[in-house]
């Protein structure tokens, strides 16, 4: 179907005015018959130029601003109108007048939900139509004007296509489960959160510039090792190995149906390929996987491995894998549980390859480095670089691009080519600027709060890239024409991806802001939160907007820690394997924030010391008592504290100057109290007494120092790793001498004025 057709179906009436007119872009760009046929003038182009980029895409952007922020205020009055039932139903039922003002804002919601679906629909076709405009100009005139590169900057200041609806969709959750609470049950809920989903995950996709790359490597490397696999075994091998190159081989038919479904993000979209490690010609193993990712919370997977002469068989029907069923048979018996699964496999596959009219239509192929710790994968981080896509069709029966007796090209794996795959024709590849990152980390104790995951996912290294596709962005690349719908990702390529640092810091500030006024929408409808009866309630559901400085400091800093764990809880694989499609996001743990405002008392006694140093070794210690990964043990003794002690002379100094600091502190106390004592008359009780106490301070701050003294040369001679800080004395000299002053002050007032 031409676009000009799909974009008429996929219009929604009552915003038909809003969407892109393409059929006026064509008829300036003279595609319409009607057009007519003369040369191509400047003015021409510029009148092109000025709709495509000034006329149009203003008009769908501002409608998009406009409609997604009425969105979200209709949103928020529902939050209001539901403000006093939350508030009410804390210590009894609902009644019949509350449950009424339920149903109304059910309706709402419905409206609210409807519209926003269109709008993502609204937003898809319109960035598939600029890009369709853009490509047929530059095609047609692309001799002498180019305007894709033009509107792909344009795009890149628009927010129309990159909009996330998921926290607005995370608010409306939270108001239609609190709305079937009231209306469908008459129980009291239930206190406490939901019981987090088991085996869930989020798969964290980053685009990294290759300027960014070393520095992205050597940072995770400090933290996890290389680990490289044999491409047979998957085993663990020696270091002198390259980082193995993966292919990938997806299916489709020829009205792209797979691909559609993942774009659109359909309930229940499925995929297949064939996957294998190295070059053909070695004869690795070949795993067939269809992966499915449905309304439910998990998404569903089957592999299993086939050999490479029985591929074109299977896909054509006539093989079953009778042969491989039989040698299991062998091995486990006839009625074996794994006998069942994998004939059911078999079956389900080989069925969806017929229902759909499956055949081979894009290859990708890369360079894994993947990061892990042998024997543990609580935390696997993958990085492919040098992404080529080439086409695998046999769509054009004059010249196709693979033999259709076979699966494969020949062409590449039979002369064993390798990136950049030079004898590939430029219209059948395409090469991935960027390199991808992937990480995966399993949801323990000991991986729960990794601070340099976050910093790492935070930071200007990085481009975040949630949905992205390799076997989605491949098609798009190559099959433009074929397909009438496009990812939104597509706008970035020709952007530069790096960031300034500060400008990177800032923006997730202001995400990390945003996210925290959702998280008090959502929280205020939850079982069990105590949002809905605080005092400020109103502010925190009713306006998200209006939230106070204090109120947003505190929710920023529970939100940072609550953020952290939602990014740790990913799914572990049994291989390191490509997961192409997007994840599941796991439900949220919650982590109990420590309050660092009790500050007074740790500075008062070394024990407890809040300072960046005594910080630092508190964390270490808590490394200390990390569970160890398998095969690893405690070797009893750190290697800084091994070998002779060698301390630098400034360290001794250090200490040896701050002893003659207090040594003259006691010498000016004693110098003073003498002073005041020989000053001092026979009748002059006040001021002896006072001479006394300086010429105990004195005596404080003498014996102080020799003894700090002697405790911080240990502490040196130890290497240990304790806090040098004690405030004790300087906090009982200063406090003492301030409090004998005013003393003195009042007695000799007190003094004088008893003689007037």
């Amino acid at each position: 179907m031409k676009f000009g057709k799909t974009l008429l179906v996929s219009t929604y009436p009552p915003w038909q005015d809003n969407y892109i007119d393409y059929t006026k872009l064509k008829k300036l760009l003279r595609e319409d018959e009607a057009s007519p046929q003369r040369e191509w003038t400047e003015q021409d182009e510029e009148d092109f130029v000025h709709e495509l980029i000034n006329v149009q895409l203003d008009k769908v952007h501002q409608f998009h601003v406009d409609t997604y922020k009425s969105l979200r205020d209709r949103t928020s009055e529902c939050e209001v109108k539901l403000e006093p039932i939350a508030a009410a139903t804390e210590s009894e039922e609902a009644t019949a007048d509350q449950k009424a003002v339920v149903q109304e804002v059910m309706k709402d919601l419905d409206g609210i939900s409807k519209d926003v679906e269109q709008l993502r629909k609204f937003s898809r076709i319109n960035f598939t139509g600029f890009l369709k405009a853009a490509k047929k100009h530059d095609r047609k005139r692309g001799r002498h004007y180019r305007v894709q590169p033009i509107l792909q900057v344009r795009l890149s200041q628009v927010s129309f296509h990159s909009e996330d609806y998921s926290p607005l969709l995370q608010r409306l959750s939270a108001m239609y489960t609190f709305c079937h609470q009231i209306l469908q049950t008459d129980q009291r809920r239930e206190s406490g959160a939901a019981p987090r989903p088991r085996d869930t995950y989020t798969a964290h996709k980053f685009w990294v510039h290759s300027d960014n790359l070393l520095e992205v490597k050597t940072f995770i490397l400090r933290r996890l090792p290389i680990l490289i696999y044999n491409p047979q075994s998957a085993k663990v091998v020696d270091s002198s190995q390259k980082d193995p190159t993966i292919t990938s081989i997806y299916f489709d038919n020829t009205s792209f149906k797979l691909y559609a479904q993942k774009v659109d993000k359909a309930p229940e979209a499925s995929s297949l390929r064939l996957r294998w490690t190295g070059q053909l010609k070695e004869k690795p193993m070949i795993q067939l996987e269809k992966k499915t990712v449905g309304e439910s919370v998990e998404s569903k997977e089957i592999r299993i491995p086939i050999k490479e002469k029985y591929i074109t068989p299977f896909l054509k029907g006539e093989y079953k894998m009778e042969k491989q069923i039989q040698k299991l048979e062998e091995r486990r018996g006839p009625n074996s549980e794994e006998i069942e699964t994998l004939k059911k496999n078999v079956e389900e596959i080989r069925n969806f390859v017929k229902d759909n009219e499956l055949e081979p239509m894009l290859r990708a192929s890369y360079t894994r480095t993947a990061f892990q710790i042998p024997g543990d994968d609580r935390i696997r981080i993958s990085l492919d670089t040098e992404l080529a896509l080439i086409r695998e069709d046999a769509l054009d029966a004059q010249r196709p691009c693979r033999d259709p007796a076979e699966w494969h090209r020949m062409d590449i794996d039979a002369n064993e080519l390798e990136y950049p795959f030079s004898t590939i024709k430029k219209g059948e590849i395409t090469r991935f600027p960027h390199a991808l990152l992937e990480i995966k980390v399993k949801d323990s104790k000991a991986t729960r709060n990794n601070a340099w995951l976050s910093d790492l996912m935070s930071s200007h290294l990085v481009k975040e890239a949630p949905h992205f596709s390799k076997f989605v962005h491949g098609v798009a690349q190559l099959f433009e024409d074929h397909v009438n719908s496009f990812p939104f990702w597509l706008s970035d390529l020709d952007t530069d991806i790096r960031r300034d640092p500060e400008i990177a810091f800032k923006e997730e500030q202001q995400k990390q802001t945003q996210k925290a006024e959702d998280e008090f929408a959502v929280g205020s409808f939850l079982p069990g939160s105590k949002l809905s009866s605080s005092p400020n309630f109103k502010t925190k559901v009713g306006s998200p907007q209006g939230f106070s400085s204090g109120t947003m400091q505190s929710s920023m800093a529970h939100l940072s820690q609550s953020h952290r764990s939602r990014r740790s809880q990913l799914e572990p694989t049994a291989e390191e394997h490509d997961s192409d499609d997007d994840g599941v996001e796991a439900a949220t743990s919650q982590i109990e924030v420590t309050d660092s405002s009790a500050r007074g008392l740790r500075a008062l006694f070394p024990a407890f010391s809040n300072s960046r140093y005594a910080r630092r070794h508190r964390q270490g210690a808590e490394w200390e008592n990390a569970a160890l990964p398998p095969g690893v043990k405690d070797p009893g003794r750190w290697i800084k504290d091994s070998g002779p002690v060698k301390v630098e002379a400034k360290v001794w100094l250090a200490n040896q100057r701050t002893f003659v600091k207090w040594q003259h502190i006691s010498v000016l106390l004693a110098s003073l109290s003498l002073g005041l004592y020989n000053a001092a008359g026979v009748d002059n009780n006040t001021a002896r007494a006072l001479a006394l106490v300086y010429t105990a301070f004195a005596a404080f701050a003498g014996i102080w120092g020799w003894g700090i003294y002697v405790w911080r040369s240990r502490l040196i001679m130890q290497r240990s790793g304790k806090d040098f800080d004690n405030m004790i004395g300087p906090v009982i000299v200063s406090v003492g001498l301030a409090v004998a002053l005013c003393l003195n002050f009042g007695f000799k007032y007190a003094a004088r004025a008893s003689t007037l």
